[in-house]
Protein backbone atom coordinates (compact mmCIF):
# COMPACT_ATOMS: atom_id res chain seq x y z
CA UNK A 1 0.00 0.00 0.00
CA UNK A 2 1.01 3.72 -1.04
CA UNK A 3 -0.60 6.70 0.05
CA UNK A 4 -0.62 9.52 -2.70
CA UNK A 5 -1.66 12.69 -1.54
CA UNK A 6 -4.38 14.73 -3.21
CA UNK A 7 -4.03 18.02 -4.68
CA UNK A 8 -6.10 20.70 -3.37
CA UNK A 9 -5.51 24.00 -6.08
CA UNK A 10 -4.58 27.00 -4.07
CA UNK A 11 -7.16 29.43 -5.90
CA UNK A 12 -9.75 27.00 -5.90
CA UNK A 13 -9.43 26.71 -2.16
CA UNK A 14 -9.37 30.51 -1.22
CA UNK A 15 -12.56 31.15 -3.79
CA UNK A 16 -14.65 28.31 -1.84
CA UNK A 17 -13.50 29.60 1.63
CA UNK A 18 -14.58 33.24 0.18
CA UNK A 19 -17.94 31.72 -0.48
CA UNK A 20 -18.29 31.26 3.31
CA UNK A 21 -17.53 27.41 3.29
CA UNK A 22 -15.40 26.42 5.89
CA UNK A 23 -11.46 26.46 5.36
CA UNK A 24 -10.94 22.39 5.68
CA UNK A 25 -14.04 21.42 3.50
CA UNK A 26 -12.65 23.93 0.83
CA UNK A 27 -9.76 21.88 0.58
CA UNK A 28 -11.05 18.36 0.49
CA UNK A 29 -13.78 19.94 -1.96
CA UNK A 30 -11.40 21.62 -3.99
CA UNK A 31 -8.84 18.19 -3.96
CA UNK A 32 -12.21 16.51 -5.58
CA UNK A 33 -12.56 18.67 -8.80
CA UNK A 34 -15.25 20.90 -7.14
CA UNK A 35 -14.46 24.36 -8.41
CA UNK A 36 -17.85 26.13 -8.26
CA UNK A 37 -19.40 27.03 -4.57
CA UNK A 38 -22.52 26.29 -5.65
CA UNK A 39 -22.14 22.30 -5.87
CA UNK A 40 -21.53 22.59 -1.95
CA UNK A 41 -25.35 23.07 -1.46
CA UNK A 42 -26.87 22.51 -4.60
CA UNK A 43 -30.40 23.42 -4.91
CA UNK A 44 -32.33 21.35 -7.78
CA UNK A 45 -32.93 24.11 -9.85
CA UNK A 46 -29.15 23.43 -10.64
CA UNK A 47 -30.22 19.43 -11.62
CA UNK A 48 -29.26 18.85 -15.31
CA UNK A 49 -32.44 19.56 -17.81
CA UNK A 50 -34.70 16.42 -18.83
CA UNK A 51 -34.75 17.48 -22.08
CA UNK A 52 -30.57 16.78 -22.48
CA UNK A 53 -31.54 13.07 -21.75
CA UNK A 54 -32.39 11.12 -25.28
CA UNK A 55 -35.57 9.29 -25.12
CA UNK A 56 -37.12 11.60 -22.35
CA UNK A 57 -39.64 13.56 -24.03
CA UNK A 58 -40.64 10.99 -26.46
CA UNK A 59 -41.20 8.55 -23.22
CA UNK A 60 -43.45 11.38 -21.81
CA UNK A 61 -45.69 11.86 -24.78
CA UNK A 62 -45.71 7.44 -24.97
CA UNK A 63 -46.88 7.48 -21.15
CA UNK A 64 -49.28 10.73 -21.39
CA UNK A 65 -50.89 9.21 -24.28
CA UNK A 66 -51.02 6.10 -22.20
CA UNK A 67 -53.05 7.39 -19.68
CA UNK A 68 -55.41 9.49 -21.29
CA UNK A 69 -56.43 6.31 -23.70
CA UNK A 70 -56.45 4.44 -19.73
CA UNK A 71 -54.21 1.88 -20.98
CA UNK A 72 -52.25 -0.63 -18.24
CA UNK A 73 -48.75 0.32 -17.67
CA UNK A 74 -46.37 -3.01 -16.01
CA UNK A 75 -42.93 -2.21 -14.52
CA UNK A 76 -40.18 -4.72 -14.84
CA UNK A 77 -37.81 -3.76 -11.68
CA UNK A 78 -34.59 -5.17 -11.32
CA UNK A 79 -33.54 -7.39 -7.80
CA UNK A 80 -30.86 -4.82 -6.18
CA UNK A 81 -31.48 -1.58 -4.22
CA UNK A 82 -31.37 0.51 -7.47
CA UNK A 83 -33.69 -1.29 -9.31
CA UNK A 84 -36.77 -1.93 -5.89
CA UNK A 85 -36.54 2.13 -5.57
CA UNK A 86 -36.42 3.33 -9.10
CA UNK A 87 -39.95 0.76 -9.51
CA UNK A 88 -40.91 2.74 -6.16
CA UNK A 89 -40.35 5.65 -7.70
CA UNK A 90 -41.83 4.81 -10.88
CA UNK A 91 -45.00 3.46 -9.12
CA UNK A 92 -45.59 6.25 -6.89
CA UNK A 93 -44.91 8.92 -9.61
CA UNK A 94 -46.97 6.92 -12.43
CA UNK A 95 -50.20 6.97 -10.11
CA UNK A 96 -49.76 10.87 -8.54
CA UNK A 97 -50.37 11.56 -12.67
CA UNK A 98 -53.48 9.28 -12.94
CA UNK A 99 -51.65 5.83 -14.70
CA UNK A 100 -52.97 2.62 -14.38
CA UNK A 101 -49.49 0.96 -13.01
CA UNK A 102 -48.53 -2.30 -11.67
CA UNK A 103 -45.07 -4.04 -11.39
CA UNK A 104 -43.28 -7.53 -11.61
CA UNK A 105 -39.77 -7.84 -10.57
CA UNK A 106 -38.03 -10.95 -11.93
CA UNK A 107 -36.58 -13.84 -9.46
CA UNK A 108 -32.70 -14.30 -9.56
CA UNK A 109 -32.82 -17.86 -9.32
CA UNK A 110 -35.53 -18.74 -11.34
CA UNK A 111 -36.38 -16.04 -14.18
CA UNK A 112 -33.07 -14.35 -14.15
CA UNK A 113 -32.09 -10.71 -14.69
CA UNK A 114 -34.20 -8.27 -17.01
CA UNK A 115 -37.03 -8.42 -18.96
CA UNK A 116 -36.63 -12.07 -20.21
CA UNK A 117 -39.01 -13.85 -22.83
CA UNK A 118 -39.85 -15.68 -19.71
CA UNK A 119 -41.04 -12.40 -17.79
CA UNK A 120 -42.70 -11.09 -20.57
CA UNK A 121 -44.44 -14.09 -20.71
CA UNK A 122 -45.20 -13.50 -17.10
CA UNK A 123 -46.44 -10.15 -17.62
CA UNK A 124 -48.97 -11.21 -20.02
CA UNK A 125 -49.86 -13.46 -17.35
CA UNK A 126 -51.24 -10.39 -14.57
CA UNK A 127 -54.06 -10.53 -12.44
CA UNK A 128 -56.33 -8.00 -14.93
CA UNK A 129 -54.95 -8.98 -18.05
CA UNK A 130 -52.21 -8.55 -20.50
CA UNK A 131 -50.67 -5.15 -19.86
CA UNK A 132 -50.93 -2.48 -22.42
CA UNK A 133 -47.78 -1.29 -21.74
CA UNK A 134 -43.83 -2.49 -20.15
CA UNK A 135 -41.77 0.18 -18.56
CA UNK A 136 -38.33 -1.61 -17.73
CA UNK A 137 -36.56 0.25 -14.52
CA UNK A 138 -32.61 -0.67 -14.32
CA UNK A 139 -32.80 -3.09 -16.87
CA UNK A 140 -33.81 -3.67 -20.76
CA UNK A 141 -31.01 -2.24 -22.52
CA UNK A 142 -30.00 -5.83 -23.17
CA UNK A 143 -33.08 -7.31 -23.32
CA UNK A 144 -32.82 -7.91 -26.76
CA UNK A 145 -35.22 -11.20 -27.13
CA UNK A 146 -37.41 -10.18 -24.00
CA UNK A 147 -38.78 -7.11 -26.07
CA UNK A 148 -39.18 -8.77 -29.02
CA UNK A 149 -41.60 -11.76 -27.05
CA UNK A 150 -43.52 -9.22 -25.46
CA UNK A 151 -43.78 -7.31 -28.92
CA UNK A 152 -45.11 -11.29 -29.98
CA UNK A 153 -47.81 -10.78 -27.26
CA UNK A 154 -49.28 -7.43 -27.88
CA UNK A 155 -47.68 -5.27 -25.53
CA UNK A 156 -45.24 -2.33 -25.62
CA UNK A 157 -41.90 -1.47 -24.28
CA UNK A 158 -40.68 1.67 -22.74
CA UNK A 159 -37.20 1.01 -21.63
CA UNK A 160 -35.72 2.72 -19.11
CA UNK A 161 -31.88 2.08 -17.99
CA UNK A 162 -28.14 3.14 -17.37
CA UNK A 163 -26.36 -0.02 -18.30
CA UNK A 164 -23.92 -0.27 -20.96
CA UNK A 165 -25.35 -1.24 -24.40
CA UNK A 166 -24.24 -4.43 -26.31
CA UNK A 167 -23.76 -4.24 -29.74
CA UNK A 168 -27.57 -4.77 -30.62
CA UNK A 169 -30.10 -2.53 -28.87
CA UNK A 170 -33.76 -4.13 -27.87
CA UNK A 171 -36.29 -3.06 -30.60
CA UNK A 172 -38.12 -1.17 -28.29
CA UNK A 173 -40.74 1.94 -28.53
CA UNK A 174 -38.81 4.22 -26.62
CA UNK A 175 -35.18 3.66 -25.06
CA UNK A 176 -33.86 6.13 -22.05
CA UNK A 177 -30.66 6.03 -21.17
CA UNK A 178 -27.59 8.22 -21.02
CA UNK A 179 -25.30 5.37 -22.49
CA UNK A 180 -27.20 4.52 -25.44
CA UNK A 181 -25.96 5.63 -28.54
CA UNK A 182 -26.38 9.41 -29.77
CA UNK A 183 -27.32 10.37 -26.20
CA UNK A 184 -25.59 13.88 -25.46
CA UNK A 185 -26.71 13.52 -21.73
CA UNK A 186 -23.75 14.74 -19.63
CA UNK A 187 -23.98 12.64 -16.22
CA UNK A 188 -23.47 9.16 -18.21
CA UNK A 189 -23.29 8.15 -14.26
CA UNK A 190 -27.15 8.21 -13.64
CA UNK A 191 -28.64 5.57 -11.58
CA UNK A 192 -31.34 3.49 -12.78
CA UNK A 193 -33.78 5.43 -10.11
CA UNK A 194 -32.38 8.71 -11.37
CA UNK A 195 -32.93 7.73 -15.25
CA UNK A 196 -36.62 6.96 -13.72
CA UNK A 197 -36.93 10.02 -12.30
CA UNK A 198 -36.27 11.90 -15.67
CA UNK A 199 -38.91 10.34 -17.04
CA UNK A 200 -41.06 11.42 -14.32
CA UNK A 201 -40.10 15.04 -15.18
CA UNK A 202 -40.73 14.58 -18.15
CA UNK A 203 -43.94 13.55 -18.25
CA UNK A 204 -45.09 15.84 -15.78
CA UNK A 205 -44.11 18.81 -17.88
CA UNK A 206 -46.00 17.33 -20.94
CA UNK A 207 -48.92 16.70 -18.86
CA UNK A 208 -48.34 20.54 -17.67
CA UNK A 209 -48.12 21.23 -21.20
CA UNK A 210 -51.53 19.74 -21.81
CA UNK A 211 -53.68 21.03 -19.28
CA UNK A 212 -53.49 18.11 -16.70
CA UNK A 213 -51.77 20.40 -14.22
CA UNK A 214 -50.93 24.17 -13.70
CA UNK A 215 -47.63 24.67 -12.13
CA UNK A 216 -49.82 25.14 -8.78
CA UNK A 217 -51.54 21.95 -8.78
CA UNK A 218 -48.74 19.22 -10.34
CA UNK A 219 -48.01 16.50 -8.12
CA UNK A 220 -45.13 16.93 -6.18
CA UNK A 221 -42.32 15.18 -7.43
CA UNK A 222 -39.71 16.32 -5.27
CA UNK A 223 -41.04 14.00 -2.94
CA UNK A 224 -39.58 10.53 -4.13
CA UNK A 225 -36.26 12.10 -3.69
CA UNK A 226 -35.22 10.05 -0.60
CA UNK A 227 -35.99 6.72 -2.59
CA UNK A 228 -33.41 8.37 -5.19
CA UNK A 229 -30.83 9.08 -2.90
CA UNK A 230 -31.22 5.81 -1.62
CA UNK A 231 -30.89 4.12 -5.25
CA UNK A 232 -27.90 6.47 -6.50
CA UNK A 233 -25.53 5.59 -3.30
CA UNK A 234 -26.42 2.09 -3.08
CA UNK A 235 -25.59 1.26 -6.79
CA UNK A 236 -22.42 2.56 -6.13
CA UNK A 237 -22.38 4.78 -9.49
CA UNK A 238 -20.37 7.90 -10.03
CA UNK A 239 -21.44 10.87 -7.51
CA UNK A 240 -20.87 13.50 -10.67
CA UNK A 241 -22.12 16.95 -9.56
CA UNK A 242 -25.83 15.73 -10.31
CA UNK A 243 -26.02 12.90 -8.34
CA UNK A 244 -24.79 14.36 -5.60
CA UNK A 245 -27.19 17.03 -6.10
CA UNK A 246 -30.16 14.44 -6.25
CA UNK A 247 -28.07 12.80 -3.23
CA UNK A 248 -27.80 16.19 -1.09
CA UNK A 249 -31.68 16.91 -1.81
CA UNK A 250 -32.87 13.35 -0.63
CA UNK A 251 -30.74 13.39 2.34
CA UNK A 252 -32.12 17.15 3.39
CA UNK A 253 -35.77 15.72 2.91
CA UNK A 254 -34.84 12.85 5.09
CA UNK A 255 -33.30 14.88 8.15
CA UNK A 256 -36.49 17.21 7.83
CA UNK A 257 -38.06 14.36 8.59
CA UNK A 258 -39.94 14.27 4.59
CA UNK A 259 -39.63 10.81 3.72
CA UNK A 260 -41.56 7.15 2.55
CA UNK A 261 -42.79 5.61 5.89
CA UNK A 262 -40.72 2.04 4.45
CA UNK A 263 -37.22 4.58 4.14
CA UNK A 264 -38.17 5.76 7.92
CA UNK A 265 -38.59 2.46 8.98
CA UNK A 266 -36.00 1.05 7.43
CA UNK A 267 -33.59 3.71 9.33
CA UNK A 268 -35.50 1.97 12.72
CA UNK A 269 -34.33 -1.05 11.39
CA UNK A 270 -30.75 -0.27 11.18
CA UNK A 271 -30.79 1.64 14.25
CA UNK A 272 -29.77 4.96 12.80
CA UNK A 273 -31.49 8.07 12.90
CA UNK A 274 -32.37 9.67 10.03
CA UNK A 275 -32.25 13.35 11.22
CA UNK A 276 -28.69 12.79 11.09
CA UNK A 277 -29.08 10.72 7.79
CA UNK A 278 -25.72 10.61 5.91
CA UNK A 279 -24.39 8.93 2.61
CA UNK A 280 -22.76 6.25 4.36
CA UNK A 281 -26.54 4.90 6.77
CA UNK A 282 -28.06 4.52 2.66
CA UNK A 283 -24.59 2.58 1.34
CA UNK A 284 -24.17 0.50 4.32
CA UNK A 285 -27.31 0.77 6.72
CA UNK A 286 -30.05 0.95 4.25
CA UNK A 287 -29.16 -0.48 0.87
CA UNK A 288 -27.63 -3.55 2.16
CA UNK A 289 -31.26 -4.41 3.63
CA UNK A 290 -32.94 -3.68 0.41
CA UNK A 291 -30.27 -5.64 -1.71
CA UNK A 292 -30.73 -8.82 0.89
CA UNK A 293 -34.06 -9.54 -0.02
CA UNK A 294 -32.96 -9.79 -4.04
CA UNK A 295 -30.11 -11.57 -2.70
CA UNK A 296 -31.75 -14.81 -0.65
CA UNK A 297 -35.28 -14.02 -1.05
CA UNK A 298 -37.92 -11.88 -3.31
CA UNK A 299 -37.21 -8.32 -3.80
CA UNK A 300 -40.72 -8.14 -3.47
CA UNK A 301 -40.51 -7.27 -0.02
CA UNK A 302 -38.26 -4.34 -0.28
CA UNK A 303 -40.18 -2.91 -3.05
CA UNK A 304 -44.10 -3.30 -1.36
CA UNK A 305 -42.03 -2.08 1.70
CA UNK A 306 -40.94 1.43 -0.40
CA UNK A 307 -44.01 1.88 -1.60
CA UNK A 308 -46.56 1.14 1.32
CA UNK A 309 -48.04 4.34 3.56
CA UNK A 310 -48.62 2.42 6.05
CA UNK A 311 -46.37 2.73 8.68
CA UNK A 312 -47.34 -0.17 10.73
CA UNK A 313 -46.72 -2.54 7.70
CA UNK A 314 -43.78 -0.80 6.59
CA UNK A 315 -42.24 -1.47 9.95
CA UNK A 316 -43.64 -4.73 9.58
CA UNK A 317 -41.56 -5.35 6.41
CA UNK A 318 -38.75 -3.16 7.06
CA UNK A 319 -38.00 -6.09 10.34
CA UNK A 320 -38.42 -8.52 7.58
CA UNK A 321 -35.88 -7.33 5.61
CA UNK A 322 -33.37 -6.65 8.38
CA UNK A 323 -33.72 -10.73 9.52
CA UNK A 324 -32.88 -11.43 5.45
CA UNK A 325 -30.06 -9.14 5.84
CA UNK A 326 -28.28 -10.96 8.74
CA UNK A 327 -29.20 -14.32 7.26
CA UNK A 328 -27.06 -13.05 4.27
CA UNK A 329 -24.40 -11.69 6.58
CA UNK A 330 -23.89 -15.14 7.96
CA UNK A 331 -23.56 -16.76 4.48
CA UNK A 332 -21.23 -14.51 3.41
CA UNK A 333 -19.06 -14.80 5.85
CA UNK A 334 -19.07 -18.32 5.27
CA UNK A 335 -18.30 -17.73 1.49
CA UNK A 336 -15.82 -15.37 2.28
CA UNK A 337 -13.66 -17.53 4.51
CA UNK A 338 -13.88 -20.30 1.98
CA UNK A 339 -12.75 -18.15 -0.34
CA UNK A 340 -10.05 -16.68 1.40
CA UNK A 341 -8.67 -20.68 1.85
CA UNK A 342 -9.33 -21.57 -1.51
CA UNK A 343 -7.22 -18.56 -2.69
CA UNK A 344 -4.52 -19.33 -0.57
CA UNK A 345 -4.49 -23.02 -1.28
CA UNK A 346 -4.28 -21.45 -5.19
CA UNK A 347 -1.19 -19.16 -4.34
CA UNK A 348 0.64 -21.66 -2.62
CA UNK A 349 0.47 -24.19 -5.82
CA UNK A 350 1.08 -21.36 -8.55
CA UNK A 351 4.23 -19.37 -10.14
CA UNK A 352 4.28 -16.00 -9.42
CA UNK A 353 1.23 -13.37 -8.74
CA UNK A 354 -2.27 -13.89 -10.61
CA UNK A 355 -3.16 -10.32 -12.48
CA UNK A 356 -7.00 -11.54 -11.40
CA UNK A 357 -8.83 -14.04 -8.76
CA UNK A 358 -11.44 -16.58 -10.13
CA UNK A 359 -13.15 -18.80 -8.03
CA UNK A 360 -15.84 -21.25 -7.84
CA UNK A 361 -17.59 -23.94 -5.16
CA UNK A 362 -20.69 -25.93 -6.04
CA UNK A 363 -21.67 -25.27 -2.12
CA UNK A 364 -22.01 -21.61 -2.93
CA UNK A 365 -24.82 -19.00 -2.75
CA UNK A 366 -25.90 -17.50 -6.15
CA UNK A 367 -27.01 -14.24 -4.70
CA UNK A 368 -23.75 -13.57 -2.50
CA UNK A 369 -21.36 -14.08 -5.14
CA UNK A 370 -21.04 -10.11 -5.86
CA UNK A 371 -20.78 -9.17 -2.23
CA UNK A 372 -17.65 -11.97 -1.93
CA UNK A 373 -16.18 -10.76 -5.13
CA UNK A 374 -16.37 -7.37 -3.93
CA UNK A 375 -14.53 -8.30 -0.70
CA UNK A 376 -11.72 -9.97 -2.88
CA UNK A 377 -11.51 -7.04 -4.63
CA UNK A 378 -10.90 -4.76 -1.69
CA UNK A 379 -8.60 -7.26 0.22
CA UNK A 380 -6.41 -8.27 -2.91
CA UNK A 381 -6.57 -5.12 -5.36
CA UNK A 382 -7.05 -7.47 -8.33
CA UNK A 383 -10.33 -7.70 -10.59
CA UNK A 384 -12.80 -10.57 -8.82
CA UNK A 385 -15.10 -13.25 -10.33
CA UNK A 386 -17.06 -15.31 -7.81
CA UNK A 387 -19.18 -18.56 -8.87
CA UNK A 388 -22.08 -20.39 -7.95
CA UNK A 389 -24.19 -23.04 -9.56
CA UNK A 390 -27.71 -21.53 -10.67
CA UNK A 391 -30.84 -23.07 -10.28
CA UNK A 392 -31.25 -23.95 -14.34
CA UNK A 393 -27.59 -26.25 -13.99
CA UNK A 394 -25.53 -23.06 -15.25
CA UNK A 395 -22.64 -21.50 -13.29
CA UNK A 396 -23.73 -17.44 -12.45
CA UNK A 397 -20.89 -15.35 -11.65
CA UNK A 398 -20.98 -11.76 -10.42
CA UNK A 399 -17.48 -9.99 -10.68
CA UNK A 400 -15.82 -6.55 -9.34
CA UNK A 401 -13.13 -4.51 -10.60
CA UNK A 402 -10.23 -2.18 -10.02
CA UNK A 403 -10.24 1.23 -10.88
CA UNK A 404 -8.23 1.63 -14.89
CA UNK A 405 -10.00 -2.12 -15.65
CA UNK A 406 -13.22 -2.10 -17.44
CA UNK A 407 -14.77 -5.47 -16.54
CA UNK A 408 -17.42 -5.43 -19.39
CA UNK A 409 -15.14 -4.38 -21.95
CA UNK A 410 -12.92 -7.49 -20.21
CA UNK A 411 -16.09 -9.65 -20.71
CA UNK A 412 -16.75 -8.55 -24.21
CA UNK A 413 -12.76 -9.93 -25.18
CA UNK A 414 -13.98 -13.18 -23.04
CA UNK A 415 -16.47 -13.62 -25.23
CA UNK A 416 -14.18 -12.85 -28.49
CA UNK A 417 -11.65 -15.04 -27.38
CA UNK A 418 -13.56 -18.28 -26.42
CA UNK A 419 -16.63 -17.98 -28.29
CA UNK A 420 -20.01 -20.00 -26.85
CA UNK A 421 -17.98 -19.57 -23.12
CA UNK A 422 -20.30 -16.52 -21.90
CA UNK A 423 -24.00 -17.39 -22.47
CA UNK A 424 -25.11 -13.77 -20.88
CA UNK A 425 -23.02 -10.69 -19.60
CA UNK A 426 -23.89 -7.75 -18.87
CA UNK A 427 -22.93 -4.60 -16.32
CA UNK A 428 -20.35 -1.64 -16.55
CA UNK A 429 -16.68 -0.85 -15.83
CA UNK A 430 -16.68 -1.69 -11.85
CA UNK A 431 -19.37 -4.98 -11.78
CA UNK A 432 -20.86 -7.12 -14.32
CA UNK A 433 -22.63 -10.53 -14.16
CA UNK A 434 -22.49 -13.16 -16.46
CA UNK A 435 -23.56 -16.94 -16.95
CA UNK A 436 -21.29 -19.65 -17.94
CA UNK A 437 -22.19 -23.29 -18.69
CA UNK A 438 -21.51 -25.85 -15.99
CA UNK A 439 -18.34 -26.80 -16.96
CA UNK A 440 -17.19 -23.89 -18.23
CA UNK A 441 -15.12 -21.86 -14.93
CA UNK A 442 -11.47 -23.18 -15.82
CA UNK A 443 -12.25 -22.05 -19.30
CA UNK A 444 -13.46 -18.65 -17.91
CA UNK A 445 -10.27 -18.37 -15.11
CA UNK A 446 -7.71 -19.32 -17.81
CA UNK A 447 -9.37 -16.62 -20.46
CA UNK A 448 -10.22 -13.63 -17.82
CA UNK A 449 -6.51 -14.27 -16.28
CA UNK A 450 -5.36 -13.61 -19.92
CA UNK A 451 -7.21 -10.17 -20.34
CA UNK A 452 -6.20 -9.33 -17.41
CA UNK A 453 -2.81 -9.76 -17.67
CA UNK A 454 -3.00 -8.17 -21.20
CA UNK A 455 -5.06 -4.85 -19.88
CA UNK A 456 -3.42 -4.64 -16.34
CA UNK A 457 0.02 -2.78 -16.11
CA UNK A 458 2.35 -3.32 -12.67
CA UNK A 459 1.27 0.56 -11.67
CA UNK A 460 -2.10 -0.48 -12.01
CA UNK A 461 -2.25 -3.59 -9.73
CA UNK A 462 0.05 -1.51 -7.27
CA UNK A 463 -2.51 -0.78 -4.44
CA UNK A 464 -2.60 2.83 -3.73
CA UNK A 465 -5.09 5.10 -1.53
CA UNK A 466 -5.50 8.51 -2.05
CA UNK A 467 -5.35 10.43 1.54
CA UNK A 468 -5.67 14.45 2.76
CA UNK A 469 -2.64 15.16 4.45
CA UNK A 470 -2.46 15.43 8.08
CA UNK A 471 -5.53 17.07 10.08
CA UNK A 472 -4.83 20.04 11.77
CA UNK A 473 -5.04 19.95 15.28
CA UNK A 474 -7.81 22.47 15.45
CA UNK A 475 -9.79 20.03 12.88
CA UNK A 476 -10.08 17.07 15.41
CA UNK A 477 -13.02 18.04 17.22
CA UNK A 478 -16.42 16.52 17.04
CA UNK A 479 -18.11 19.73 15.60
CA UNK A 480 -16.23 19.54 12.17
CA UNK A 481 -17.00 15.46 12.33
CA UNK A 482 -20.24 15.95 11.80
CA UNK A 483 -19.63 18.66 8.90
CA UNK A 484 -17.41 16.11 7.26
CA UNK A 485 -20.60 13.04 8.45
CA UNK A 486 -23.37 15.24 6.70
CA UNK A 487 -21.80 16.00 2.98
CA UNK A 488 -22.34 13.40 0.54
CA UNK A 489 -19.44 11.46 -0.25
CA UNK A 490 -18.93 8.27 -2.76
CA UNK A 491 -18.16 6.30 -5.51
CA UNK A 492 -15.23 8.97 -7.54
CA UNK A 493 -15.89 11.24 -4.72
CA UNK A 494 -14.18 9.59 -1.74
CA UNK A 495 -14.63 10.66 1.92
CA UNK A 496 -11.93 12.01 3.62
CA UNK A 497 -9.36 10.35 4.51
CA UNK A 498 -6.57 11.84 6.85
CA UNK A 499 -2.51 10.48 7.01
CA UNK A 500 -0.60 10.54 10.11
CA UNK A 501 2.88 9.08 11.31
CA UNK A 502 2.45 7.63 14.67
CA UNK A 503 3.79 5.85 17.46
CA UNK A 504 1.75 3.53 18.96
CA UNK A 505 2.10 3.36 23.01
CA UNK A 506 -0.35 0.79 23.52
CA UNK A 507 -2.73 -1.70 21.57
CA UNK A 508 -5.17 -4.34 22.51
CA UNK A 509 -8.14 -6.14 21.44
CA UNK A 510 -11.25 -4.76 21.20
CA UNK A 511 -13.65 -7.44 21.04
CA UNK A 512 -13.26 -10.35 18.96
CA UNK A 513 -12.78 -8.66 15.63
CA UNK A 514 -11.32 -5.20 16.02
CA UNK A 515 -8.31 -3.66 17.59
CA UNK A 516 -8.28 -0.58 19.52
CA UNK A 517 -4.72 1.82 20.35
CA UNK A 518 -3.49 4.78 22.26
CA UNK A 519 -1.51 6.63 19.84
CA UNK A 520 1.08 10.13 19.69
CA UNK A 521 1.32 11.55 16.37
CA UNK A 522 4.83 12.36 15.65
CA UNK A 523 4.13 15.64 13.60
CA UNK A 524 2.00 17.16 15.83
CA UNK A 525 3.08 19.70 18.48
CA UNK A 526 2.69 17.85 22.11
CA UNK A 527 0.51 19.30 23.70
CA UNK A 528 -1.52 19.86 20.62
CA UNK A 529 -3.95 16.82 20.89
CA UNK A 530 -1.19 14.67 19.89
CA UNK A 531 -2.21 11.54 21.52
CA UNK A 532 -5.79 9.87 20.25
CA UNK A 533 -7.68 7.12 20.36
CA UNK A 534 -7.37 4.79 16.91
CA UNK A 535 -9.54 2.18 16.36
CA UNK A 536 -9.53 -0.55 13.51
CA UNK A 537 -12.90 -2.73 12.51
CA UNK A 538 -12.67 -5.94 11.21
CA UNK A 539 -8.48 -6.16 12.36
CA UNK A 540 -6.93 -8.29 14.30
CA UNK A 541 -2.99 -8.34 13.48
CA UNK A 542 -1.18 -5.62 15.74
CA UNK A 543 0.25 -2.11 14.09
CA UNK A 544 3.66 -1.54 14.03
CA UNK A 545 5.26 0.73 16.82
CA UNK A 546 5.62 3.14 14.64
CA UNK A 547 3.61 3.57 11.14
CA UNK A 548 2.20 5.92 8.43
CA UNK A 549 -1.56 5.72 9.07
CA UNK A 550 -4.27 6.58 6.56
CA UNK A 551 -7.93 7.01 8.98
CA UNK A 552 -10.94 8.67 9.19
CA UNK A 553 -12.20 11.09 11.71
CA UNK A 554 -14.98 9.80 13.12
CA UNK A 555 -17.11 10.64 16.75
CA UNK A 556 -18.47 8.07 19.10
CA UNK A 557 -21.15 9.35 21.88
CA UNK A 558 -21.63 6.61 24.93
CA UNK A 559 -23.69 7.65 27.91
CA UNK A 560 -24.09 11.32 26.54
CA UNK A 561 -20.50 11.98 26.24
CA UNK A 562 -19.17 12.18 22.78
CA UNK A 563 -15.62 11.33 22.09
CA UNK A 564 -13.47 12.22 18.71
CA UNK A 565 -11.33 9.23 17.39
CA UNK A 566 -9.25 7.93 14.48
CA UNK A 567 -10.58 5.09 12.35
CA UNK A 568 -7.88 3.26 10.67
CA UNK A 569 -7.98 2.88 7.19
CA UNK A 570 -4.82 1.33 5.55
CA UNK A 571 -0.85 1.10 6.82
CA UNK A 572 1.72 2.60 4.37
CA UNK A 573 4.52 0.27 3.74
CA UNK A 574 7.61 0.54 4.79
CA UNK A 575 10.38 1.20 2.17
Amino acid sequence: MRFISRDAPPRVVHQLQGAGIHPLLAQLLAARGVRDPAEVEPELAAMLPPAALKGAEQAARALADAIARGERLCIVADYDCDGATACAVGLRGLALMGARVGYVVPNRFTTGYGLSPAVADLVAMQPGGRPDWIVTVDNGIASVDGVARAHELGMRVLVTDHHLPGERLPDAEVIVNPNQPGCIFPSKNLPGVGVMFYVLLALRAELRARGAFSAATQPRLDNLLDLVALGTVADVVKLDANNRLLVAQGLKRMREGRMQPGVRALFAAAGREPGQASSFDLGFALGPRINAAGRLADMTVGIECLITDDAARAMQLAQTLDAINRERRGIEGEMREQAQAALAQIQLQGSGEAASISLFSPGWHEGVVGIVAGRLKELHHRPSFVFAPGSDGCLRGSGRSIPGFHLRDALDLVSKREPGLLLRFGGHAAACGCTIPADGFDRFAAAFEAVARDGLSPALLARKLEVDGELAPQWFDAEVAQLLQAQVWGQGFAAPVFASRVEVLHQGQLGERHMKARVRLLDVPAGAGATRELVAWNRSDFLPAQARVAWRLDTNTWQGRTQVRMVLEAVEEAD
